[in-house]
């Protein structure tokens, strides 16, 4: 699934998107996961309304219009956002088209988990995907203040309380794994644990591995390519995910995969000890 720094790179190459004006809008009519259909005739009544942003929060991006309403929207496990020309032939599983003109800002997903929507510019995050996100990891900052706060109590594990988006948007599967690598702290660790010295280095690390990975266009192991049609280069300077078996780039231990909650987890059992 598209992580932060994925979701921002889609961002970062929508810019030829801004403003341009909508003109149509097309839906496949057939439901995503995260909602039943995309809202068709919300989509039709911003015709004539100009692109004047893209913004992120954690995975969400939102590109805002001149009439105060923006598009929502969440790339699931396969979705894709481009801006194509209109001529170009649509590749399978499209379901949303945003005309522009000689362009089209389309929407294709293959697994059907993403999200389009409409929402008011001003109020998104009344919006019920968007209310329950905390703050996002790299706009408003990991706190490790308010990171020790959220995690006193809590009995999960710390690799799955890093995948909550309401203690911080924007942390997936692999950056989790990433960051607590860095930090030298053991996924399997109960949050409840977690203390003010791991707090700040956990913080630290997890702001470490995604400007890392923002810097190198995010991680393409599979699906994920931004608005361009350019795949994130990544998964070169990956630290531990996907390199099970493979020696630790800090003390040589061979590096373990487990599963979580159904995911998959990389970490050294050696400089992760704790």
């Amino acid at each position: 699934m598209p992580e932060l720094p994925e979701v921002e790179t889609v961002r970062r190459s929508l810019a030829p998107a801004v403003g341009a004006t909508i003109t149509d809008a097309w839906s496949r009519g057939v439901g995503l996961h995260m909602q039943r259909k995309p809202p068709l005739a919300a989509l039709k009544m911003l015709a004539g309304a100009t692109i004047t942003a893209v913004r992120r929060h954690g995975k969400y991006l939102l590109v805002d219009t001149d009439a105060g309403k923006s598009i929502l929207v969440h790339l699931g496990m396969t979705g894709r956002l481009r801006v194509v020309p209109s001529a170009q032939e649509r590749e399978a599983h499209t379901h949303v088209v945003i005309g522009l003109g000689a362009r089209q800002l389309r929407y294709a997903d293959a697994r059907r988990f993403g999200q389009v929507d409409v929402v008011e510019t001003a109020a998104e995050r009344a919006h019920a995907s968007l209310a329950v996100l905390g703050p996002d990891a790299l706009n408003d900052g990991v706190d490790p203040v308010a990171l020790l706060a959220r995690a006193k109590g809590k009995k999960a594990l710390l690799k799955t309380f890093l995948l909550d988006q309401s203690v911080v948007a924007g942390v997936g599967n692999i950056y989790a794994s990433e960051a607590l690598w860095r930090a030298k702290i053991r996924p399997s660790m109960r949050a409840h644990r977690l203390t003010a010295a791991k707090a700040t280095a956990l913080a630290a690390a997890i702001t470490e591995t995604l400007v890392r990975s923002l810097e190198n266009h995010g991680t393409t192991l599979r699906d994920f390519i931004a608005a361009d049609g350019s795949e994130g280069s990544n998964k070169e300077f990956l630290w531990v995910y996907d390199r099970d078996g493979l020696p630790c780039l800090r003390c040589k231990t061979l590096i373990k995969r487990t599963v979580h909650q159904g995911r998959a987890t990389y970490y050294c059992p050696t400089c992760q000890a704790a």
